[in-house]
């Protein structure tokens, strides 16, 4: 039985998981908003969350924990100096998750999962 257990797998081995939540992290990051199904947002909601407080905090043990996570040094870099320091008075909430749409094909429902403390391009 699944009593007590976190998050969810959506059907994948735990290494896949891991692998995809940190492309998706890597991607919210770079373009600060993107957008992928549901249950996939809804769970890269916490680690992003999770992410921008080791930023927030800003020692070079959370830089190593991000990097180990993210292994981009160009991502890490603008989320300490940048994303961070934007959310730096927010207590928490970094990111917003829209449900917009069902996708064409398979009809799974699609979200927008984007940071709250965004630059308008």
């Amino acid at each position: 039985m699944r009593h007590q257990r976190d998050g969810r797998k959506m059907g994948r081995s735990s290494s896949h998981f891991e692998a995809m939540m940190s492309n998706m992290l890597v991607s919210l990051f770079r373009h600060e908003r993107i957008e992928t199904t549901t249950p996939k947002a809804k769970e890269l909601r916490s680690m992003a969350d999770q992410m921008v407080t080791l930023g927030k905090r800003g020692d070079l043990h959370a830089r190593r924990q991000a990097l180990s996570l993210l292994q981009d040094k160009e991502i890490v870099h603008k989320l300490f100096a940048d994303i961070a320091e934007r959310n730096r008075t927010r207590p928490g909430g970094y990111t917003r998750v829209l449900k917009t749409r069902d996708r064409y094909g398979d009809c799974a429902p699609m979200s927008l999962v984007e940071l709250v403390e965004r630059v308008e391009k």
